[in-house]
């Protein structure tokens, strides 16, 4: 049985969010879904935040972590530290660039990247238009870490503001349903 940890970017993934949506869903079938906020989610700390990602990758123990945007970064950190086991898939949607310049972020980048994920298996989804990482930077990244990308097009930061509240794509990955997953949205 999957365990899924989501772990939210800046700002936090309140509803209508995907990420609180998909937890809702996940949990309506018993699933076993861990979505817990993360210390300021306006005001990030990079330490605390690390710290609070390895508490609930111990305590919870998940099979499945999906992260959104900063926490996209903080995975990478957590990474290159090197101090986490491996999860079985991991999902990292709407990753900012590594020289992402805004200035409450500043601790988080520039930041290099690990030469491994901790996860068996790694998808990346992406925007053609994400104000925060540009397509070229995205292909880079999957090019590095080896992995599967599905590149949404005019998907902006693939949040709620961009029309990803509810996301069937997202919901049949999680629950490993490849009848699914040709439909981006």
């Amino acid at each position: 049985m999957d365990r899924f940890l989501l772990l939210h970017g800046w700002g936090g993934s309140d509803y209508p969010h995907w990420q609180s949506w998909l937890a809702g869903e996940l949990a309506k079938e018993y699933g076993t879904v861990s979505f817990p906020l993360i210390h300021h989610p306006h005001h990030p700390n990079k330490k605390k935040w690390m710290n609070q990602f390895k508490k609930h990758l111990k305590t919870f123990r998940p099979t499945t972590v999906i992260c959104h945007s900063l926490a996209c970064t903080v995975w990478l950190a957590l990474c290159e530290e090197g101090e986490i086991d491996e999860v079985e898939r991991l999902l990292l949607v709407a990753p900012p660039s590594q020289n992402t310049d805004i200035e409450l972020l500043k601790q988080f980048f520039p930041h290099s990247l690990p030469q491994r994920l901790y996860a068996d298996e790694v998808q990346l989804v992406v925007s053609t238009n994400d104000p925060y990482l540009k397509i070229e930077e995205a292909h880079d990244l999957q090019r590095h870490f080896d992995c599967e990308m599905l590149i949404l097009e005019n998907a902006g930061h693939i949040n709620d503001k961009s029309g990803y509240g509810q996301w069937p794509w997202v919901l049949a990955w999680a629950k490993r349903d490849p009848s699914l997953l040709s439909e981006p949205l």
